[in-house]
């Protein structure tokens, strides 16, 4: 349950927090309503699947303290990615879609997302220094961990993108920038907080 929750943690801090496929689920919803923004925000279910099998299994053949270090390289990034968002979060505006994008170009969102996901640094970024780390060694005690990782991870980054092209599409003038804000500094204190989960976790490992 533990290891569930701190996957959603982490997906909903991802979800939310700035980034290229943010601005496209919210670009996209806003050329082409609802249903283009839902099927952005679920590009990773797809494009992250390459990402994820080659870091699990770069690590998997890892010793367990080589595994720990890599935990103890994400919390760090974490924390770093939580002081950058919270910084963010103080001027942070609504991203817009650019009105002078052809019709055309609302065609081919959906690939536009996924090649952004796919060569993005975040993702690999998260399964490389964190996501992976996490995983595998959930896995090391059953496969039920590992898969409430990943679910648990998946269901809030993908739910939190499809809340945003919901609210976007529902009521596009009525998020503030305010609301945006403090959208933002809630990712920045989830992000804190399992920061702290994977460096107290992984550090005893590592000084095991």
């Amino acid at each position: 349950m533990r290891i569930t929750a701190l996957g959603a943690a982490l997906g909903l801090s991802a979800g939310i927090t700035p980034g290229p496929l943010l601005a496209l689920v919210l670009a996209g919803t806003l050329r082409g309503g609802l249903a283009t923004g839902l099927r952005v925000a679920a590009v990773p279910l797809l494009t992250d699947l390459p990402v994820v099998l080659l870091s699990v299994t770069a690590l998997s053949a890892l010793p367990v303290r080589a595994v720990a270090a890599g935990g103890v390289a994400g919390g760090l990034f974490l924390l770093w990615l939580a002081a950058s968002t919270l910084r963010e979060a103080r001027t942070a505006e609504m991203p817009r879609a650019n009105t002078a994008e052809a019709r055309d170009q609302e065609r081919r969102t959906l690939r536009q997302a996924a090649l952004v996901n796919l060569l993005s640094p975040h993702p690999w970024l998260f399964w490389l220094t964190t996501g992976a780390p996490l995983l595998v060694d959930a896995w090391r005690d059953g496969p039920g961990g590992a898969g409430g990782f990943v679910i648990g991870f998946y269901a809030l980054l993908v739910g939190s993108k499809a809340l945003f092209a919901a609210v976007v599409a529902r009521a596009r003038h009525r998020m503030t920038a305010r609301a945006y804000r403090v959208l933002l500094a809630g990712a920045a204190l989830l992000l804190l907080g399992a920061s702290a989960m994977l460096l107290a976790g992984f550090g005893r490992q590592l000084a095991a």
